[in-house]
């Protein structure tokens, strides 16, 4: 990553218009682990870049996330999806989690949809349930504005998230699963909490976090939640429960079943994210 993370977010962004042929993106799409089928629901791709191609990128490693990212068209709108993303247990700093983020909206998006596979917290809600993030607990100790504030030009870095997760796209989301016949699935709402990992939770982990709030929990997607709102982009958060939080279920944790589960929903999750943007513009 360069030193100035916003004018290696502007460059990737001259980079990827070229590569797509398209001059700006009206939204973008970060997918979780094992929710690559859900780019296919999207839409047709009018390109499909390679991030290497596309420089300023550190690579996601992790199983069931693509190191690329798609150019689609759905209604109005042209969306950016990327297919996985890079996470701070890999090594990475905030600056790299963001930089497809900041990419996005250097791109011209003013919408981000972040999902994640996530462990269940709250007893009713269930593995393969979308739920609707309403706020999130940021317990990484790490934020994507720390360090050096931000270049002239750029909001200052005190950034006020109370309204960080759009109510507006969680209601027309809420409204389009609704809807008889819709192709997306029944939705709840809850405040998710982000750790770093790689390792999955303690039991009394889950408890404290449980007392603290949290109705989901995973290793993602508030960073990149801050990022997106810093820059002034409204913001969608959907997980998709995974598995039981540990102490829960009395069965063992594993990244396997969270790919699988991403999988088997993520053509009807691909579909729900194209009719909420859709309707979103």
């Amino acid at each position: 990553m360069s030193a100035d993370a916003y004018a290696a977010a502007a460059a990737s962004a001259a980079r990827l218009a070229e590569l797509t042929g398209v001059p700006e993106h009206d939204a973008a799409v970060v997918l979780g682990s094992g929710w690559s089928a859900a780019a296919d629901a999207l839409g047709p791709a009018s390109v499909e870049v390679p991030l290497a191609a596309v420089g300023g990128f550190a690579e996601p490693a992790v199983a069931g996330h693509v190191p690329a990212v798609r150019s689609v068209t759905i209604g109005q709108q042209q969306v950016l999806a990327f297919l996985g993303r890079v996470h701070l247990y890999e090594g990475h700093s905030p600056a790299a989690v963001v930089h497809g983020i900041r990419t996005a909206i250097a791109a011209g998006c003013r919408t981000i949809v972040l999902t994640n596979a996530a462990g269940g917290i709250r007893a009713d809600m269930r593995p393969g349930q979308a739920v609707l993030i309403s706020d999130h607990l940021n317990l990484t100790g790490r934020s994507p504005l720390e360090g050096a504030a931000p270049p002239a030009g750029y909001p200052g870095r005190f950034t006020d998230l109370t309204d960080l997760y759009s109510a507006r796209l969680r209601a027309i989301a809420a409204a389009v699963a609704a809807e008889p016949g819709s192709t997306g699935p029944g939705l709840a709402e809850g405040v998710y909490a982000a750790l770093p990992g790689p390792h999955y939770e303690t039991p009394a982990e889950i408890k404290m976090l449980r007392t603290a709030g949290a109705d989901l929990v995973g290793m993602s997607t508030a960073l990149e939640a801050i990022a997106a709102r810093h820059l002034g982009a409204e913001v969608l958060g959907i997980s998709l429960v995974s598995n039981m939080a540990a102490g829960m279920s009395g069965q063992p944790l594993d990244h396997a079943e969270v790919v699988a589960t991403g999988q088997a929903r993520a053509a009807s999750m691909g579909s729900l994210i194209a009719e909420v943007l859709a309707g979103a513009c």
